[in-house]
């Protein structure tokens, strides 16, 4: 059985391969009822782990602490396989905790929904969506845990790309040879991303892209718990770290139910209080506490705005600069060039100042998904049906770069090695080998590698940046059994260096290794740098 399945901040959502159509699976809950996402969450007590609907069912219960939201620590720049984290009284290392709740979904499918064949022994490929401006960290976290739970990987695509592959099987008729490209904007629950896709008939090429690794819907929910605190009186000190986490799923859920005719939210506050601290701040219980939605989008707006900027540096950053006018464009012929729409998917687009926003900037071309939440699930679904035949050429949407060590340790310069220009690899195709030859001017190389969203106008990193462990080679030949180059100082040699040969090879998931060669002697050294 082929899946798609769509890794989510605060759902997890899957859609099969079932003849030519790709159905979103369902799930029955706790409580009976069938819902079309399994959720992102995880219970701890003593030690003990529960997760998604089990998870929920334990909220309130004396003893569990429920942790939301797990996946943001995968978007982190100290996010690697054995960073240890937290759930309740429990540390665990992140690619354990990641691959026991993928495990949990897998014997939810197969034991508890409604996926058209189901057998404990039935092979469950897939193909996995992550972030577009995912570290490559991320991707090979995401990897090892969806393998360790007994999937098989058939590939992993950018968000952005399954998002395109949804929108050309549901829209095709909007493509034509004038308007092949189409702006995906996906807000999801804990991410932001923007893509440019070009699509030529079932070739898709992300050709531009930026994102946010922490903005989407738990910061929304966070501005609504913030708003309702501050209008009650209330700070977040005066809290329990049990009653945060119960409002901001109450918040999640109130702000899941404003729709266009909403005017106020009210937010039952104190419902949700512990006793001992309705006691002590005075509160009664039951009354709650209203919050006007213009006071609500008026916050939102800062984070909305974020993203509209990056829609406006991704349009600008494609080939033909910025093909999607602003400020009142009616989508006309004259103003929308090369744009066949702006897809709107992620389950935080649903907010009405979402739509609102983009259509005040964009116009009628702005279309949301029918369903926003598995759009990227069902893109999933489709890419991993070979019937379809949809060739995805996707590109390393993060910059790869190098500090380096220049005249002679004085200044230090950035040198790009990856950006959105590199192809990776489709699946199952060799690594894209990139090299680069020079003659050594120092005694020692020092490489300090870092991934970031993209390069200002000056070259220097900017957005989301990761810093890796610094790689230090021995350019002179003196030094190579030097056991700490860390302690040799960084110096012009007096004589010409050896040629030196850099070679980076990555991989169809993203990761990055490098192996630095005297070409002379054949002396050389392997790091993986990225991943």
């Amino acid at each position: 059985m082929r899946l798609g399945i769509d890794f989510g901040t605060t759902r997890t959502v899957v859609a099969a391969c079932d003849r030519g159509n790709y159905p979103v699976i369902t799930f029955n809950a706790a409580n009976g009822d069938t819902q079309e996402w399994f959720p992102s969450a995880i219970a701890e007590k003593g030690g003990e782990l529960r997760f998604g609907f089990e998870a929920l069912a334990r909220r309130g219960d004396p003893g569990w602490t429920l942790c939301y939201s797990f996946k943001r620590w995968l978007a982190t720049p100290d996010a690697t396989p054995g960073r240890r984290v937290q759930v309740g009284s429990l540390e665990i290392d992140l690619v354990s905790l990641v691959s026991r709740y993928l495990e949990a979904l897998r014997k939810a499918l197969v034991t508890n929904s409604n996926l058209p064949s189901k057998s404990a022994k039935e092979a469950l490929e897939a193909t996995v969506a992550v972030p577009a401006n995912s570290f490559s960290t991320q991707r090979l976290v995401t990897l090892e845990a969806f393998r360790n739970a007994g999937f098989r990987v058939l590939s992993m695509l950018n968000e952005p790309s399954a998002a395109g592959v949804e929108y050309a099987h549901r829209y095709r008729n909007t493509l034509n040879s004038k308007r092949e490209k189409v702006l995906v904007y996906d807000l999801g629950g804990g991410t932001f991303d923007v893509s440019l896709v070009d699509m030529q008939g079932q070739s898709h090429d992300v050709v531009a892209s930026r994102g946010l690794g922490r903005l989407g819907g738990d910061d929304f929910d966070e501005i609504l718990m913030d708003l309702a605190l501050q209008k009650a009186g209330l700070e977040r000190g005066e809290l329990l770290p049990s009653t945060l986490v119960d409002l901001r799923q109450h918040s999640r859920e109130l702000k899941e139910s404003i729709n266009p005719n909403t005017r106020k939210i009210h937010v039952e506050l104190e419902r949700h209080l512990d006793p001992s601290e309705r006691k002590l701040l005075k509160c009664s219980d039951g009354k709650g506490v209203v919050v006007t939605i213009d006071t609500y989008d008026a916050a939102c707006t800062p984070l909305l705005e974020r993203t509209l900027e990056l829609v406006r540096l991704t349009l600008a950053a494609a080939p033909g600069g910025d093909a999607l006018s602003s400020s009142g464009d009616d989508g006309d012929e004259s103003s929308v060039q090369g744009i066949a729409g702006l897809y709107v998917v992620g389950g935080a687009s649903a907010l009405p100042a979402v739509a609102r926003g983009l259509r005040t900037a964009y116009g009628r071309r702005v279309k949301r998904s029918p369903y926003p939440s598995g759009a990227i699930a069902i893109g999933l679904a489709i890419a991993a049906d070979e019937a379809e035949s949809y060739a995805l050429t996707q590109r390393y949407q993060h910059n790869l770069g190098v500090f380096r060590e220049v005249l002679g340790g004085n200044e230090i310069g950035f040198d790009r090695i990856i950006g959105p220009e590199t192809v990776v690899p489709v699946p199952g195709g060799a690594p894209t080998r990139l090299s680069r030859r020079y003659r050594a001017t120092h005694n020692v190389g020092h490489f300090r590698f870092i991934e970031c969203g993209w390069l200002d106008d000056a070259g220097h990193p900017s957005g989301d940046i990761k810093p890796f462990a610094d790689v230090r080679f021995p350019f002179d030949p003196g030094l190579r059994k030097e056991p700490d180059l860390s302690q040799v100082p960084v110096a012009r040699s007096s004589v010409l260096g050896p040629e030196i040969e850099e070679d980076y090879l990555i991989s169809e998931f993203g990761t990055v290794e490098l192996t630095i060669r005297d070409r002379e002697s054949g002396y050389q050294q392997h790091y993986k740098i990225a991943g």
